[in-house]
């Protein structure tokens, strides 16, 4: 059975259309405020949620991502308010996946961690420092629940070393656009549009940008030619920013809206 993620990515590839995935940390600027600003994020149109697992060593996070993480992790988040986080998506009636690192999956119990992620509502997991090559016991569990096992391709990734990633992905395949940690940058870098024709040419999977969309600019540019924009530090900075919680929500929503709008001009 297709998970929701990929019924929705079917459902938009019918449309022709590209996806807007947004991604905020769990228990991020609180737990009872993710909700707020999850629900924000649906109600302007985000086709799906990223949800980030909090971790105290984010590899590839940048400030703005591991500034939240903090937040997060010192009002106690953890897997508990992860899959609540979950649940809730799920009943805001949106495809939802859990980006984390390892370590957290291990620690819960990896069988675990994919059955619950399942039974909270989620389609899949993104795992960025899981190589292939370890994720063995993982992409058993995985299939078992019947989630979806997602791994980020850069750049730098060989075509030979892109194919074995790309065979082991399912859901989609996440392109990250340049080298280095996540951020806004003022431009989408030049390498990915190379990069998702890359991945086109060792999979049919959707693939997904992420790292660096900040702008409706970016996401119209991105939508054109990939199947999925995915945009994070860019929402976090304006609930980094804002005064109070109130004006917080105000000012994701009208960034939302802009990203919305610029997805649906790719094509």
């Amino acid at each position: 059975m297709a998970t929701s993620l990929e019924q929705m990515f079917a459902r938009l590839r019918m449309e022709d259309r590209a996806a807007l995935i947004a991604y905020l940390p769990a228990g991020f600027p609180s737990v009872n405020g993710s909700k707020k600003a999850l629900g924000v994020l649906a109600q302007a149109g985000v086709d799906a949620i990223e949800i980030g697992f909090p971790y105290s060593d984010p590899v590839m996070d940048g400030p703005i991502i591991q500034a939240a993480a903090d937040i997060s992790l010192k009002s106690g988040t953890g897997a508990k308010e992860v899959f609540e986080t979950l649940s809730y998506v799920n009943d805001l009636g949106l495809p939802c996946v859990v980006m984390t690192y390892w370590n957290p999956i291990e620690r819960y119990g990896i069988e675990r961690f994919a059955k619950d992620i399942s039974g909270f509502g989620g389609s899949g997991v993104i795992t960025p420092d899981l190589t292939i090559e370890e994720s063995g016991i993982w992409g058993g569990a995985a299939s078992i629940s019947g989630i979806n096992r997602i791994y980020v391709v850069a750049p730098s990734t060989s075509d030979k070393r892109m194919k074995s990633v790309v065979d082991q992905c399912s859901g989609f395949v996440y392109a990250a656009s340049l080298m280095g940690v996540t951020g806004g940058r003022a431009t989408v870098s030049t390498q990915a549009r190379e990069l998702v024709d890359r991945i086109r040419g060792a999979s049919s999977l959707p693939v997904a940008v992420g790292l660096g969309v900040s702008t409706r600019e970016q996401a119209r540019e991105i939508a054109g030619y990939a199947d999925g924009v995915i945009v994070g530090s860019a929402f976090i900075k304006v609930l980094l920013e804002a005064e109070d919680e109130a004006s917080g929500l105000i000012k994701l929503r009208e960034l939302a809206d802009q990203l919305v709008a610029g997805v649906r001009e790719g094509r």
